[in-house]
């Protein structure tokens, strides 16, 4: 009788390799640094034609307003309506312009960035960690992730140069349940999977890293940094740990991930965006961004005693939301790497994957927690030793949140403005000259995304050919321009209440939604309806003024009824079922296999029309 073998039992965590991770000062004489190897050519040059760019489209656009402001002289008023205008003109510029030289590199087959990435295993030589901080999260779909992962690095060769850590951050309940479905995937993995729960959520996330640093980091050359939601290929963690194993002043390399397992008809609209508009935008971020790239936070590969040694974050002075632990980690993070010399890259491959929120309401409470960390960085753009691309980064992250504030005090402060003058933009009308520019810097990058789409024939395939590539952009440019005075009312009310000292909580983040009744949201939408309520109001003493803000005042108005349609998985796969918002499918291969899931078939026609 043949002997039964049985898994041996799995330990919990390895021996201890402390290293140090000392606290940063942000100000004062900043550290030594090393020599940085990786800089591409000409970096100054590309960043100066793309800033110079950019004033000269703020600069055009500005001076047709001011021409029209000034027939009839020009008072306070009309500077500050200009004061509000040229920074939001350039705001969008600057994306517009960045997405041209995106465009521009993938159409003529330049791919930016290290290519091809190198995927033999032989070239490795140092461990990496795989880690994956958690907080009350599904369990199983945790552990399924980590299942498919583990095997996808044993496909890839890495098995010997591989460990996965599960960092739990849980409460006690979820904990016991985690740890439990930990044993048996740990079990039986083709790599060692490792388990550990903080008894206290000390820092948030960062502090869950930084704890595992200063008690394994020793151990490992590289980590590489998940979130709960992300997915990465084995070839993808391989290659990206071969990059650092053959060049050593890099610090970090940062994926592109796409969005996986969409859903509601939410998920699959931000999907179809992030596959369709995210390449040329990405590959225009690569081309400036050069060696002071940015860190998302997740699915990047970080040089750990580089990161024990550059990036222990003090906590800032004050109470929350601008004081307390830094929430913005990542990005304070990649400018701390540089300012000590580690080159910090982006990479565009495949195999880099995560999941989006089911419903633009956990859209906008995620994006809650990133504006109170972005904002911080205001405090920080001054720090000592920062490179300036870095500080720019800093400013373009903590902007981004400014701006729906800014459009808001634009809109009010023209319609004022033109009941206080004989001359305005809205009683004469915008310049034909700046109507049209706006036109093509707000929907130029999604008509060159599409020409890049279907400039390929395998690519326009893969988005389900050129009819549905068309609908689908077609139908994702309305949808946005619905979609964007929602976000402006949101984003303004919620840096409202961050400056009224309200901080946001880190709570369990909502992954499975399917459909919320406009009863159930409509209270999150009362300042929406009531600063629509104004705007018809206005119609009724200028109509022209209202005929202006008709995408605005219209937007504002169906808010609770987009928001309710879009959390449908039935209508997900109502559009999906009808061509639309098609994406490139399964990427497979023997190291991918169980790592990118596939798309979900095609309903019947008419499924969820009749719902």
């Amino acid at each position: 009788m043949s002997d039964i073998i049985t898994p041996t039992a799995p330990r919990n965590l390895p021996e201890e390799s402390p290293i140090a991770m000392p606290e940063q000062r942000f100000f004062g004489n900043p550290p030594g640094t090393i020599e940085v190897q990786t800089q591409p050519q000409h970096i100054f040059a590309k960043r100066l034609v793309l800033i110079l760019a950019t004033l000269l489209l703020g600069v055009a656009g500005t001076t047709e307003i001011r021409i029209a402001l000034g027939r009839d002289g020009f008072g306070i008023a009309d500077m500050l309506l200009m004061a509000v205008f040229f920074p939001l003109f350039c705001w969008i510029a600057f994306g517009f312009i960045s997405s041209s030289i995106g465009f521009l590199k993938l159409i003529t087959g330049d791919h930016p960035g290290f290519t091809p990435i190198p995927r033999p295993v032989s070239v490795l030589s140092h461990r990496t960690a795989i880690l994956m901080p958690i907080y009350n999260e599904s369990v199983e779909a945790v552990f399924a992730r980590v299942k498919a992962m583990t095997e996808s690095v044993a496909r890839a060769g890495g098995a010997d140069y591989f460990d996965f850590f599960v960092l739990s951050d849980s409460k006690e309940l979820n904990g016991k349940r985690e740890e439990e479905v930990w044993a048996e995937v740990a079990a039986h993995a083709p790599i060692n999977v490792y388990y550990r729960r903080r008894p206290e959520n000390i820092g948030r996330k960062p502090g869950n890293i930084e704890e595992w640093v200063k008690r394994f980091g020793g151990a490992y050359e590289h980590m590489i940094v998940l979130d709960a939601d992300s997915m990465m290929s084995g070839s993808a963690m391989v290659g990206m740990a071969s990059i650092l194993e053959n060049k050593p002043s890099v610090g970090l390399l940062q994926t592109v991930p796409q969005v996986i397992n969409a859903q509601t008809l939410f998920q699959r609209w931000m999907q179809f965006a992030g596959y369709a508009y995210g390449p040329i935008a990405s590959a225009g971020l690569l081309w400036w961004s050069g060696t002071e790239a940015n860190f998302w936070g997740h699915n990047a590969i970080v040089r750990t005693r580089a990161f024990a040694e550059s990036c222990g974050l003090p906590v800032l002075p004050g109470k929350p939301p601008f004081g307390g632990h830094i929430q913005s980690h990542d990005m304070v993070e990649s400018a701390l790497l540089r300012r000590r010399g580690w080159a910090v890259h982006m990479v565009m491959i495949d195999g880099s994957y995560e999941e989006f929120p089911p419903t633009i309401i956990d859209n906008a409470i995620r994006d809650r927690r990133w504006m109170q960390g972005n904002l911080q960085h205001l405090r920080l753009i001054d720090a000592s030793g920062f490179h300036w691309a870095g500080r720019l980064q800093l400013l373009i992250g903590a902007s981004a949140y400014c701006t729906s504030p800014a459009w808001l005090v634009l809109i009010l402060t023209t319609l004022i403005h033109a009941q206080l003058t004989p001359a305005s933009v809205i009683s004469d009308g915008l310049p034909g000259f700046v109507l049209a520019l706006t036109a093509v810097i707000l929907f130029g990058p999604k008509i060159m995304s599409g020409i890049w789409v279907l400039a390929n024939k395998a690519r326009r395939e893969s988005f389900g050919g050129a009819k549905s590539v068309i609908k689908s952009v077609a139908l994702e440019a309305g949808l946005a321009v619905l979609l964007a005075p929602i976000t402006m009312v949101m984003q303004t009310k919620a840096l409202v209440g961050l400056l009224l000292g309200i901080p946001s909580h880190w709570t369990e983040q909502v992954r499975e939604v399917d459909g919320l009744s406009v009863g159930e949201v409509l209270p999150h939408f009362r300042e929406h309806l009531a600063l629509a309520a104004l705007f018809i109001v206005v119609a009724l003493v200028d109509p022209v003024a209202a005929a202006w803000l008709t995408p605005v005042t219209l937007g504002l108005l169906v808010a609770p009824w987009l928001v309710s349609w879009t959390s449908s998985k039935r209508w997900g796969d109502w559009a999906l079922g009808k061509g639309l918002f098609i994406v490139p499918p399964p990427i497979i291969d023997d190291t991918e296999r169980s790592v990118r899931p596939p798309e979900r078939q095609r309903p019947p026609e008419n499924t969820a029309g009749r719902a």
